[in-house]
């Protein structure tokens, strides 16, 4: 059994504690500058709720075995970078993805929700939509991503998914066809690197439905 989360929404439709995803994302629906994230349990919610979004954004911490050294080792992030994450509501499921700026938190873009997809191929997506926007900028910025299976998808070119191409997700398979030809046709020099989850914390382009 998925264990329950609480849903904070300090900017939104109606701002308060959720405690079902469904109930928080009709406050956030529509709502331009929504500002909501997920807790562990009432209390820390609670407390949450009374402080300010950006005293959480990014900043949620795993659970990690890590030592003192391992966290010396890795460092803090490279701020001068965009980080991208997607989210599916199942797999396949609804699915959406975003990059926003490192530091800031500010939204970048975001394309979704698709009708049918997964988080793979929300994050290959994501990935590469970062890459041609910070071409198109002439930007030397870095991409984050919290998965290593986009990054192989990425770094050979190919959409890998084993979700089949149907009337549903005509659109969203439209989009692969379109990320891998930029693939092929595109020369870039921007690093794309893993972000290190158990040291610092939820990706900032986290959906906060985990």
């Amino acid at each position: 059994m998925a264990k329950k989360k609480f849903y904070v929404v300090w900017k939104g439709k109606k701002p308060g504690i959720y405690e079902s995803w469904k109930d928080c994302k009709k406050s956030i629906d529509g709502y331009a500058g929504a500002e909501y994230k997920s807790f562990e349990s009432f209390e820390i919610a609670k407390k949450a709720y009374n402080g300010t979004y950006a005293d959480f954004k990014g900043k949620k911490k795993a659970t990690t075995t890590l030592s003192k050294e391992e966290l010396l080792r890795i460092g803090q992030p490279n701020y001068n970078s965009i980080s991208v994450d997607a989210a599916s509501s199942g797999n396949p499921g609804v699915m959406e993805y975003q990059g926003v700026d490192t530091k800031t938190g500010k939204k970048l873009f975001k394309q979704g929700p698709f009708p049918q997809g997964t988080n793979n191929i929300g994050e290959f997506l994501a990935i590469v939509h970062g890459l041609a926007f910070l071409k198109e900028r002439k930007s030397d910025r870095m991409i984050y991503t919290d998965s290593r299976t986009a990054m192989s998808w990425v770094r050979k070119k190919k959409c890998n998914t084993k979700l089949a191409a149907s009337a549903k997700n005509a659109s969203l398979f439209n989009l692969i066809k379109r990320a891998e030809e930029w693939l092929k046709n595109n020369q870039y020099t921007t690093v794309i690197v893993k972000w290190e989850t158990k040291a610092w914390g939820e990706i900032p382009a986290d959906f906060g439905r985990k």
